[in-house]
């Protein structure tokens, strides 16, 4: 596997993002020694809480989350995803798969960083992979915060602004990521924001992660993720982990998904799981500050 590694200095003066980043290496059978870059903010002994990011963004999208959770005396952890941020990016497209995202992030927080009672937040692809993370080491958990996401199996269609999406993902001559976040945002973001969403990727060599993103969502019954997914919801639907839906109110994409999580997660039941308004499909950008006050009502209730 081809391994690309974006410059340090792409991400020099980043707009309300000064942490400071870390990176842990993972073994991967097919790249060999992957590395992995997040931030942390908060103390280290506090209840942990992994920040997942989704497509196209990176750890970026959690900097209106971080200090409020810090404050709120929680270790909040924002990786980034393999192919995106300052992590390790496979080259071609055919390098990513569903299972090897959710092997790499297994790795980053069970073996890498030995997480245990770990509060999830996982939006867009970060639920995808969290949701899998939850159902295969529930032992690891003591709570989960889904956030304008799902866990889909083939078997129900993706609605069409998906579709829409994802063709103009296939199509793009040049993959504009600021573009891309906007287009999935109310708030007005400012050039200097969009250009730090940019920031990861110099060239469109660097893109083959957003690019495949779309192409490894299952559509089909028989879609090469559908199996285990379908395996996963039957472990969740068992499964008594406090269960949060945090969704906004604007977002077509995974609206759709709220009820069902809050009907099927056992977890979910007797909680106020909050509707944030005025937010799209990137709340974080929308309503970070909110949205990261409900999670730490969650983990200290």
């Amino acid at each position: 596997m081809r391994l690309l590694r974006t410059p340090e200095d792409r991400f020099t003066d980043l707009p309300e993002f000064p942490y400071e980043p870390q990176y842990t290496e993972l073994a991967d059978p097919h790249g060999g020694l992957i590395r992995v870059g997040y931030v942390e903010a908060g103390p280290v002994d506090g209840p942990p809480v992994l920040l997942l990011h989704g497509e196209p963004s990176w750890s970026y999208l959690y900097r209106k989350m971080l200090p409020v959770l810090a404050d709120a005396g929680l270790r909040a952890i924002a990786p980034d995803l393999v192919g995106f941020g300052r992590s390790d990016k496979p080259g071609d497209i055919v390098d990513h798969s569903y299972a090897r995202h959710v092997g790499w992030m297994r790795a980053f927080a069970f073996d890498a960083l030995d997480l245990h009672g770990v509060t999830l937040v996982g939006q867009d692809w970060g639920g995808l992979i969290g949701l899998r993370l939850l159902a295969e080491h529930p032992d690891r958990f003591a709570g989960f915060v889904a956030a304008n996401t799902g866990l889909p199996t083939g078997d129900t269609d993706m609605p069409e602004v998906w579709h829409s999406f994802r063709q103009a993902v296939e199509n793009a001559q040049v993959f504009d990521t600021g573009r891309f976040i906007q287009s999935g945002a109310r708030t007005k973001l400012t050039d200097e924001v969009k250009a730090a969403y940019d920031a990861p990727f110099p060239n469109e060599m660097y893109k083959a992660g957003p690019r495949a993103m779309p192409g490894l969502v299952p559509t089909r019954p028989d879609d090469p993720a559908s199996a285990a997914n379908r395996a996963a919801w039957q472990k969740l639907t068992e499964l008594d982990v406090p269960f949060l839906c945090a969704f906004s109110d604007s977002d077509p994409i995974t609206g759709a998904m709220a009820p069902i999580l809050q009907r099927a997660m056992p977890g979910a039941a007797g909680l106020a799981h909050p509707t944030i308004a005025g937010a799209g499909h990137f709340l974080q950008e929308d309503a970070g500050e909110e949205l990261a006050a409900h999670v730490a009502r969650f983990v200290r209730r």
